[in-house]
């Protein structure tokens, strides 16, 4: 599963608010992205592997998605917005075998057909706090005109999480930015969605210029990494709450962002998993699950301005990891820094550069539960020495406005994919991602 990409919702971040709008605002917005990623790694030697492995030798894998962003007017301070996706193509060893997986536009899918599907569908409210306000550009999944710099939010239907918690400037949209899984959202937040990054349910917001509180409670899949969500809501839900805070750093804009998460779903147990007899020569994970069960977490999120052109952001991420990954990828504690730069240095002020290193890890009975030979549903070697997995990636973003487009040759660097130091590489990574946006 991955996050799906939008616009950051309104908060008090380094790039919240824009100007230069009509104040009448507009009752429409349209707009399309496509996005292109072709990608391939070098040969590595690999003692063993299993059939969540990262192959050692592959072909080059496409992803394709695009998708229609539609949005309308209802009322004063309702709107209403409406995606249909297409997607299609595979990631590398069919998105396995890293747990920081490498192409964030890649679903844990079993065709790589494209197909066409509702991305998001919800309503919107604001109810101003006050009289003040800032006018938003016409957006994806924004209309132009005066936004409250005070308000409460409500918004219901169908959408990904990441549209509204977890925002970074930096290091969110697989899109335009990084690619790597865990480095465009907290690696250890296991977040609510189906197999392709969507939810149902609720967010609650208070958002004011210094300060933001979101709450949301929506619905989780039938099972680990599944397709369909859950219906019955009583055994199955998850709940996040986040706190975001506007800093200051030498007079330059940054943000600050807590985030905790409770899911509940039919999870299975490490511990139980190990200590019950096996039906096979592994242990199944499935044969343990049962109602009830729980995933928490904690997420610390920070982005800084530098100077006009350089930003700074990072991410410290934990979950309890006594359960199964439920929806976003296996990891249980991940930290994360890095850069990023326009090009206005070198007189290209639209182009962008990143760079970044991340480091994952797993619970202690994650990792005996892989060191057993049980199988997750995004890693698992059949065998497991442990070792934390390292990742680092290097992109540039050329930007081509002329044609509402930019073309960004990407490096990522593995050590210990997967967790493991009996495969450990390096393997390097190396993508080439054409963007449309218009």
């Amino acid at each position: 599963m991955l996050p799906a990409s939008t616009p950051p919702a309104a908060v008090p971040a380094a790039t919240a608010g824009a100007l230069n709008q009509s104040p009448t605002g507009s009752n429409w917005s349209l707009h399309f992205q496509q996005t292109a990623i072709k990608q391939w790694h070098t040969e590595f030697c690999s003692s063993y592997k299993d059939s969540l492995s990262l192959q050692p030798r592959e072909n080059a894998k496409l992803s394709l998605t695009s998708t229609l962003f539609i949005g309308r007017k209802l009322w004063r301070g309702g709107a209403v917005f409406f995606n249909p996706e297409v997607s299609g193509g595979s990631g590398l060893s069919g998105a396995s075998g890293v747990a920081g997986a490498t192409n964030g536009e890649t679903f844990r899918i079993g065709d790589p057909s494209p197909l066409l599907y509702l991305a998001r569908l919800y309503l919107q409210q604001r109810w101003a706090l006050g009289s003040e306000t800032t006018v938003d550009e016409d957006e994806l999944n924004q209309l132009a005109g005066p936004r409250p710099n005070r308000y409460l939010g409500l918004i219901v239907g169908k959408f990904s999480i990441a549209d509204f918690f977890d925002q970074n400037s930096y290091s969110h949209d697989p899109r335009t930015q990084f690619l790597n899984w865990s480095l465009m959202s907290a690696g250890a937040w296991d977040y609510p969605a189906n197999t392709r990054g969507y939810t149902v349910g609720a967010v609650l917001e208070y958002v004011s210029p210094g300060l933001a509180l979101r709450v949301a409670s929506t619905a989780v899949p039938t099972y680990a990494n599944g397709p369909d969500l859950d219906t019955n809501y009583a055994q199955a839900h998850s709940e996040t709450v986040e706190l975001t805070k506007a800093i200051r750093l030498r007079g330059r804009p940054g943000a600050l962002r807590l985030l905790g998460y409770r899911t509940v779903a039919g999870m299975g147990s490490y511990a139980q998993t190990l200590a019950q007899p096996r039906p096979g020569p592994r242990p199944d994970i499935t044969k343990s699950r049962q109602p009830g069960r729980t995933k928490t977490g904690l997420v610390l999120n920070l982005e800084q301005e530098l100077s006009e052109s350089l930003g700074l952001f990072g991410r410290l991420s934990y979950n309890d990891g006594q359960n199964e990954t439920w929806a976003f990828t296996e990891i249980d504690r991940s930290a994360c820094l890095g850069f990023s730069s326009t090009g206005a240095r070198w007189q290209r002020p639209d182009d962008r550069l990143g760079l970044a290193a991340v480091v994952n890890g797993l619970s202690e009975e994650h990792r005996a539960y892989l060191a057993a030979g049980g199988l997750g549903f995004i890693v698992g070697d059949g065998r497991l020495s442990y070792a934390p997995e390292f990742i680092a990636e290097l992109f540039y973003s050329l930007a081509l406005p002329k044609y509402h487009a930019s073309i960004s040759p990407d490096y990522q660097l593995l050590v210990n994919p997967a967790y493991n130091r009996d495969r450990p590489g390096p393997v390097h990574v190396v993508a080439l991602r054409l963007h449309l946006e218009f």
